[in-house]
């Protein structure tokens, strides 16, 4: 359940909580084309900090024009809006949920006479995964639903219709048991999680499927590569067989919810030490000191709100 915050932006104003509604007939609530993003603020020593805000709102304004819809906004307004929420509800940690959607005006499939609007809300979310996962790891099966095909929609699009796919395996997984799902692409390759990247580890060298392989391109994931580079940590894009994730000596997802949570087990299969691997642990560390603005080489990832 959502804690409510006090205010929302939408399309350039201020709203309470309570009032940010919508028409039911709303075209992206019918048709599910509307693009998203997921993005965190952290405390930090010199107020909130948004983790990596250009590049998330660029990824929008991306997202939006793969799928032919005009954002009404420029980057630097959307940015300023994220800040001016974020300040309204007097909030120091928070999720952050732009969206961008067609509203009431028209039905049918061509959305044209459809106004696009774009709405901001903040609220406290803590760890997606669980606090006791961060330090365990999680128990993860490979879905029977496959990641969409960068043929059948744009992966690279965050786009709301996309998440339908997710919602299904998240959906088998839990029933199933397990906390998270991992699907296959249609070649039968590793792809993702539901909501995020994954990483195994193999003999020290760092893995991560390749965004040909129809993943995301995640903003963490990219944060937790240069990071690993950094560390003089081997870094490779390439296909992950099935296989491959049991063998691994250590996995974890990657992703804006998710943060880096280590994976313990894959159907039933124990991963490494069957608990967080020092690779893992380390770029978990450092990752969580960057957010907080504990690393100054990284503070350029950092929008700070006051």
């Amino acid at each position: 359940m959502l804690t409510p915050t006090k205010l929302i932006w939408m399309d350039g104003k201020l709203v309470p909580w309570g009032d940010a509604k919508v028409h039911v007939l709303t075209h992206t609530l019918h048709y599910g084309l509307g693009v998203f993003e997921g993005i965190r603020c952290y405390k930090t020593e010199k107020g909130p900090a948004v983790f990596r805000l250009r590049d998330h709102i660029q990824r929008l304004k991306n997202s939006a024009s793969l799928v032919k819809m005009k954002l009404p906004y420029s980057v630097e307004e959307l940015v300023e809006a994220v800040k001016c929420v974020i300040k309204a509800n007097e909030i120091e940690e928070c999720y952050i949920r732009p969206i961008v959607y067609y509203g009431y005006g028209e039905m049918g499939l061509n959305p044209a006479g459809s106004p696009v609007r774009v709405a901001i809300a903040v609220w406290p979310w803590g760890t997606y995964l669980g606090e006791e996962g961060l330090e365990r790891g999680i128990r993860a099966m490979i879905s029977s639903w496959r990641r969409i095909d960068p043929r059948i929609l744009p992966p690279q699009s965050k786009t709301v219709a996309n998440y339908a796919n997710s919602i299904l395996a998240k959906l088998e997984a839990l029933g199933a048991g397990y906390d998270e799902a991992i699907l296959l692409n249609l070649d039968g390759f590793v792809a993702e999680g539901p909501g995020e990247n994954i990483f195994i580890v193999e003999g020290g060298t760092l893995i991560t499927p390749p965004l040909s392989s129809g993943v995301l391109a995640g903003i963490t994931r990219n944060s937790v590569m240069k990071i690993a580079r950094d560390e003089e940590i081997s870094v490779k894009e390439q296909n992950i067989a099935r296989e491959q994730l049991y063998e691994a000596d250590e996995a974890f997802f990657a992703g804006t919810a998710a943060e880096v949570t280590p994976i313990r087990e894959i159907d039933g299969k124990v991963v490494g030490d069957g608990k967080r691997g020092p690779i893992t642990e380390k770029l978990q560390h450092i990752f969580f000191n960057v957010v907080r603005g504990r690393k100054p080489e990284y503070e350029s990832w950092l929008d700070y709100v006051k």
